[in-house]
This record gives C-alpha cells, sequence and structure tokens, in this order.
C-alpha cells in the first residue's frame, strides 16, 4: 500500500534498507553496488531502489535532511513496508579532538536538541541508542578493512547554523561527531520493535577548520558503504 511520500507496493522493498540523506547517493549507491536495481520511488524525488548485494536483496533511499524527514520516511518504512532494519549512511561533522578526516563513526548512541522524543509522553530523558548487533557487526567489518573508526555518541542537531554555538558544551561530554537525523531513526526503531544504526564519515572538524575534497568524501563513502552493505547481508536473518 503506497503512503502519501512513498509510492512503493507491498513486496517491493527489501527487508533491510540503507538509507542516505541524498536522493542522488541512494542512486548512486544502487547502480554501483546493487545488481539488477530496481526503482519503486519517485515521489517528491525522494529516490528509492530494490536490488541485490551478494544475493541478498538490499533496498536503499533517500531520507532527505533532518529529523522529521527521516522521521517520516523510516515510520512507513518500519510500519507501512515492514522493514526490519535500517542502516542511516552519511557525513558528519567531527567534535571530539581524537576524531580525523575520513575517519568512520558508528553511532552507539544520540544525544539531541530535538523534541522528537516529546511524543511519546515519556516520564523522563529518553536515550535513543543503535541496535547492538548492527553495531557489533560493523564494528567487526571495520577492524576487518583495517579502517580509523570510533564508537560513540553523536549528537542529532536540529540546527546546521547554531547560533549559541552549543556544540562545545556536547564536546565536554565526549561526543564525537554532529549530524542530524540517527535519534529520530533510533527513537522510530526502538518503538516499532526494529533494528537501526547509523555509520558517518566524517567531512569536516568544526574545531579544526578542516574539510574533505569531494574526491576525499567520495573515496570515503565508499568505504562507509561497503561496511554498512556487508553488515546487511551479513545478518540477514535477524
Amino acid at each position: 500500500m503506497a503512503t502519501p511520500h512513498n509510492q512503493a507496493n507491498p513486496g517491493e522493498i527489501a527487508p533491510r534498507v540503507l538509507m542516505p540523506g541524498d536522493p542522488l547517493r541512494a542512486q548512486f549507491i544502487a547502480e554501483q553496488y546493487l545488481e539488477h536495481p530496481v526503482c519503486y520511488n519517485r515521489v517528491r524525488n525522494m529516490l528509492g531502489f530494490t536490488g541485490t548485494y551478494k544475493g541478498v536483496p538490499v533496498s536503499v533511499q533517500g531520507s532527505g535532511m533532518g529529523m522529521p524527514s527521516i522521521g517520516i520516511y523510516s515510520y512507513e518504512l518500519f510500519h507501512t513496508y515492514n522493514v526490519q532494519k535500517i542502516i542511516r549512511v552519511g557525513t558528519a561533522g567531527g567534535i571530539a579532538p581524537q576524531v580525523q578526516l575520513r575517519d568512520i563513526v558508528l553511532g552507539q548512541g544520540a544525544c539531541t536538541n530535538s523534541s522528537y522524543a516529546s511524543q511519546y509522553g515519556l516520564p523522563g530523558t529518553y536515550a535513543p541508542i543503535g541496535d547492538f548487533a548492527l553495531l557489533e557487526a560493523a564494528a567487526a567489518h571495520a577492524r576487518r578493512l583495517n579502517l580509523h573508526w570510533h564508537v560513540g555518541n553523536l549528537l542529532s542537531s536540529d540546527t546546521f547554523y547554531d547560533d549559541s554555538n552549543s556544540t562545545a558544551q556536547w564536546q565536554k561530554m565526549n561526543v564525537l561527531a554532529v549530524e542530524m537525523e540517527a535519534a529520530a531513526l533510533y527513537m522510530n526503531a526502538a518503538r516499532a520493535g526494529k533494528r537501526a544504526l547509523g555509520l558517518f564519515t566524517i567531512s569536516d572538524h568544526i574545531y579544526r577548520a578542516e574539510e574533505l575534497t569531494s574526491e576525499q568524501r567520495q573515496n570515503s563513502f565508499v568505504q562507509m558503504i561497503t561496511i554498512a552493505l556487508d553488515t546487511a547481508v551479513n545478518m540477514a536473518n535477524l
């Protein structure tokens, strides 16, 4: 059954989905990594594709920018299309001193300045975390590839241009990097009883005025996608 945001029919989306923010990046992943990819969604140009990787069905779909957008698309994937796991793939800005350009960050948890959790009416502060089985598998693949990687907390921020410079306060708590989607994805997965994880390439560092060139971004992105795809298919039965 289609939704206002996704025209896919039942069965057209795999149980495991990679989710970049940029729909053109979703198209790139589908065309470069999947066998026989078929486009299942063009609504609002939020492209989605299903193909196979190492013989296992995998989908890849853009989420758009920010928690409201990934909140919509991941909710529909989990609830309408019965997706079992979503791996968010994207870039992040380094915060912690030990994080370097091109490093890969596995989001064990996602702090946030968003009020996304208020919808649940919880009597306290919820701590969004990634799925441990996915995290463990992704760490094993990163280790096998001998990459520079970290596991820890992210900051999922509602603001790209932050007038308060609040990331300095998050740095004191050893938050590794800032991005804009993981917390909402983790909350949607928890509420649905599904699995989610965020993998991020460090494209710039907020406190060192460093950033990758477009070529460096692409090369680093390839490493992250390899980890994400291998994690997704090696856990095909979960």
